[in-house]
């Protein structure tokens, strides 16, 4: 069932070496106000490791908590993505929190509406297509919502703030641990027209070797446009002094992606490595991605728009990661 939705919980058989979480970001209508919430478990190499987790991403004052729990305060549905963390729920419909620990409090509720997926087949199922049956990954990844339109409110220590309107995004990570090193760039705060970005680029091991795989999917209106190494588009990404420029050629179509960060928006997340949960990921939720999109058919430009309240990861050796001009 899990292979099929990858939405869904794959450790019910695991017990070591194994994390799963889900990645759960909001921005309010401006833009200003921007969380992450992951929920998740993690069993490790040594059963002391092992514990269910919610890490909260708070945009708004750069603040990181992740709250540690006994693995059996993870409970999850096995029929649709719907996951308890202690008292905190998330499902595609929405999320509720209930949180008093370590001078963070936050309570309330958000409703999703207008949940836009990743299109799909039974042959390639989720984001990561026909990876997903392949058993020997050390991680895959699954985008689970590319856009969502919000409703409700969070009051954080004390301070109510009003979602109405506001975009929210999903996406999953499961397996060993994460990849030697990826860049992953998300946005869908754009200007103009109901669109989401969303692309993950890792160095990933496969079999005696390692590829430099990317996944990206572009949601306008009606209209999706993937660029991913299964459907054998080209892709290029260079450092910039303030981020990343990436280029990508598909059958039909060139997409460019300008990424722009300030260095001292950054978090330092904890992620999976070597059968433990440690300080690995540094992100950030307030970037600026400027997307432009070309048909080849004409040279004409489809979409060119620019978000706010971007999510920017980077982790691991980034030497890797980058051509060269």
């Amino acid at each position: 069932m899990s292979l099929r939705n990858p939405d869904l919980y794959h450790g019910a058989k695991k017990t070591k070496n194994f994390f799963e979480g889900w990645y759960f970001k909001i921005a309010d209508k401006s833009g200003d106000n921007v969380l992450a919430f992951i929920p998740g478990i993690s069993f490790g190499s040594d059963d002391k490791y092992s514990h269910s987790f919610l890490q909260i991403v708070n945009g708004i004052n750069l603040k990181y908590d992740y709250l540690k729990y006994d693995t059996e305060s993870f409970k999850y549905e096995t029929n649709k993505l719907e996951i308890e963390v202690n008292k905190n729920k998330f499902s595609l419909d929405g999320f509720s929190l209930d949180i008093d620990e370590g001078g963070t409090k936050i309570y309330g509720d958000i409703i999703f509406k207008n949940v836009i997926k990743w299109p799909d087949t039974a042959l390639n199922p989720g984001s990561m297509g026909f990876y997903n049956y392949l058993t020997f990954m050390e991680c895959y990844s699954q985008v689970s919502a590319l856009d969502i339109e919000l409703s409700g409110n969070l009051n954080i220590n004390g301070v109510d703030i009003s979602f109405d309107n506001g975009k929210g995004y999903i996406e999953k990570n499961w397996g060993r641990e994460f990849p030697y090193s990826w860049i992953w760039v998300q946005g869908n705060n754009f200007k103009q027209k109901h669109a989401s970005i969303t692309c993950s680029i890792g160095r990933v091991p496969f079999l005696s070797t390692t590829f430099k795989g990317f996944l990206i999917g572009l949601s306008i209106d009606d209209e999706f446009y993937e660029f991913t190494t299964t459907n054998r588009s080209k892709f290029k990404i260079v450092k910039t002094d303030i981020g990343v420029n990436i280029h990508c050629e598909s059958k039909d179509h060139i997409l460019t992606i300008i990424v722009s960060t300030e260095n001292s928006s950054f978090m330092t997340l904890k992620g999976p490595r070597d059968g433990d949960m440690i300080p690995l990921v540094d992100e950030s939720l307030s970037g600026v991605v400027s997307v432009e999109l070309i048909s080849k058919k004409d040279n004409s430009i489809l979409f060119k728009d620019e978000s706010n309240a971007a999510g920017v990861e980077y982790g691991g050796k980034q030497r890797f990661m980058i051509d060269q001009k």
